[in-house]
C-alpha cells in the first residue's frame, strides 16, 4: 500500500446487534491500517463521523482513525425498533468496533454525543480509553442546551439543492464557530441526501429525537460515570456554549486535578475541530 492511499479515506461497515436484531454500522478509516496507534472520532447528536475529515487526516500520521457514522446517523442503518436509539446500544456497537479495531488500548475524540459514550465506556471496569477528549460536553449536561436542541433535532425537513442545506446549516449549528465556505459546504455534502424526488433530507433518523418528546428538559447528571473515569481528559469547551457551564468544569476538576481544560474562542456548541489551532491542541494533548 502506498504512503497515498494509506493517507486517502477508506469506507468500512460491520454489523452491529441488538434485542430487536441486525444493523449496519458505517464508519470512515484514515492512516495505515496496520498501525496499531487507533484514534476513535465519534460525533454529536445529528452529525456524521465525515466531520472528522479535517482532524482524522491531520492526526492519520500518528494513528489509524476510526469515525464511526453512530446507527441511524450518516450512512449507517436506520433502526427498524425506534426506542432502541439509546446508549446502551450505542457502547454495545463502539465495543464491537473497538474489538473489529484489533487494539487493545484506543485513544477517543468525542462531540457532545460522541464525548458522552467515550465517558460511558471509559468509566467501566477494564476500560481500553487510553486518553479521552471531550469536546463541549462534560459531567452535567444543561437543561439550556437540551432545550435548544430539542427546537429542531427531529424535525422532518425537506430541502431543494445543497445551497439551502448549507444555509440551514449555518443558521443552525452556528456554535461550530467560524467556519469557511468550504468546511460549511463539506458539512452539507455529508450532512443531507438526495432523494429520488430530488429533494434534500438530512441524513440522520428523526426517531433519534424520542428521548426528548413528552419528557421535561432538566440537567442530567454524568457524574456517576465521570467520577469512574481515571484516563487523562481534556475537555474542550466553546467559549458561548450553553450545554457544558463553566461551573460544571469547576466541579469536573475537583476530582480529577489533573483534567486539562481548553477554552475555544468563538464557539458555542460545539467547535468544529476544523481549525488548526483546535487540531494541534488535540495532537499536543494525544502525544
Amino acid at each position: 500500500m502506498t504512503d497515498s492511499s494509506k493517507r486517502a479515506p477508506r469506507r468500512q461497515s460491520y454489523q452491529g446487534l441488538w434485542l430487536h436484531g441486525f444493523h449496519r454500522v458505517d464508519y470512515t478509516e484514515w492512516g495505515d491500517p496496520l498501525n496499531p496507534r487507533v484514534l476513535v472520532c465519534v460525533h454529536g447528536l445529528t452529525r456524521n463521523g465525515r466531520d472528522f475529515d479535517a482532524l482524522a487526516q491531520q492526526l492519520s500520521t500518528d494513528y489509524r482513525v476510526l469515525c464511526p457514522d453512530v446507527v441511524g446517523r450518516g450512512t449507517s442503518e436506520w433502526l427498524a425498533q425506534k426506542s432502541d436509539y439509546a446508549y446502551p446500544l450505542y457502547l454495545s456497537d463502539m465495543a464491537a468496533l473497538i474489538a473489529r479495531s484489533g487494539a487493545e488500548r484506543v485513544d477517543w475524540v468525542g462531540t457532545s454525543m460522541g464525548g458522552i459514550i467515550g465517558m460511558m465506556l471509559a468509566a467501566q471496569p477494564g476500560s481500553p480509553i487510553g486518553k479521552l477528549v471531550l469536546n463541549d460536553v462534560g459531567s452535567i449536561v444543561s437543561a439550556a442546551g437540551l432545550q435548544r436542541l430539542s427546537g429542531y433535532v427531529g424535525q422532518a425537513q425537506a430541502f431543494a439543492s445543497l445551497p439551502e442545506v448549507e444555509d440551514y446549516f449555518r443558521r443552525t449549528h452556528q456554535g461550530f464557530g467560524p467556519l469557511t465556505d468550504q468546511q460549511w459546504h463539506h458539512l452539507a455534502v455529508h450532512g443531507a441526501a438526495q432523494g429520488s424526488d430530488g429533494q434534500y433530507r438530512l441524513r440522520y433518523d428523526p426517531a433519534i429525537a424520542t428521548s426528548f418528546v413528552g419528557t421535561p428538559l432538566m440537567d442530567i447528571d454524568l457524574s456517576l460515570f465521570w467520577n469512574a473515569v481515571r484516563c487523562p481528559t481534556l475537555v474542550l469547551r466553546g467559549a458561548q456554549s450553553d450545554l457544558l457551564l463553566p461551573h460544571t468544569l469547576a466541579l469536573m476538576q475537583m476530582g480529577h486535578p489533573q483534567l486539562q481544560i481548553q477554552d475555544i474562542p468563538e464557539c458555542g456548541h460545539a467547535p468544529a475541530l476544523m481549525a488548526p489551532e483546535q487540531i494541534n491542541r488535540i495532537r499536543e494533548f494525544l502525544r
